[in-house]
């Protein structure tokens, strides 16, 4: 069966986007906790690009337009997730290439992410996908 790619819109789609988006963000409580920060996101462009079979989600990929000095206007991938058994299918190829020609199509030449630096097959796959290293980031705790 081939997963058809489209994005969850709504609620009720966001909530079925739970069970794989808790496979990258395992602090996540519930599906009501998910729609809530989607719907804040939202507002600052945020997306989310689900691999469906049927009604249920087996990859997703969350994007937001960003712009800053760097750059100029770039899509950046906040989240991108294919269930363990679907993974080297080349779903999350498609996904990134899916959400490349949506910021193509608006305009953003760029396409950024961040990943672990323990991430390693993830980088293994970036790097396969023709995504190169462009900086590293620094981040503490303000609390």
């Amino acid at each position: 069966m081939t997963e058809t790619l489209r994005h969850a819109d709504t609620a009720a789609e966001i909530a079925a986007c739970f069970p794989v988006m808790c496979l990258l963000r395992p602090h996540l409580v519930n599906p009501e906790e998910l729609c809530t920060r989607v719907e804040r996101q939202a507002r600052a462009g945020y997306r989310i690009l689900a691999a469906w079979r049927g009604d249920t989600v087996v990859g997703l990929a969350g994007y937001r337009p960003q712009e800053n000095l760097i750059r100029g206007p770039f899509c950046y991938v906040d989240d991108l997730v294919v269930r363990d058994d679907m993974r080297r299918s080349g779903l999350g190829a498609r996904l990134l290439r899916a959400v490349g020609d949506e910021a193509t199509a608006r305009g953003l030449p760029h396409l950024v992410l961040d990943t672990g630096l323990d991430n390693l097959l993830g980088q293994r796959f970036y790097f396969r996908f023709g995504m190169l290293p462009a900086a590293l980031r620094f981040a503490m705790r303000l609390d």
